[in-house]
């Protein structure tokens, strides 16, 4: 699963959920997670981000459970 299928993923499963505690626990956890600065990161994954995003805005994404019934077809 691409960065770009998690996040759609984790995002479906935030509206989803009306817990509470979850939600709090989920902003505290991101709040206080340090920002990652792109130009900081090495050049090919650099690029690897730009083309899954220009990839995502092109509507080139495959849902979580298409990924998962390919990889189950394929695993023995």
């Amino acid at each position: 699963m691409s960065i770009e299928e998690l996040k759609i993923e984790i995002a479906k499963k935030v509206f989803e959920t009306d817990d509470e505690n979850l939600l709090s626990e989920l902003d505290m956890l991101l709040s206080h997670s340090e920002p990652v600065v792109m130009e900081e990161l090495p050049k090919h994954v650099q690029e690897g981000i730009k083309r899954g995003l220009q990839q995502a805005k092109e509507g080139k994404l495959i849902p979580h459970d298409e990924v998962m019934k390919r990889l189950s077809e394929s695993l023995p």
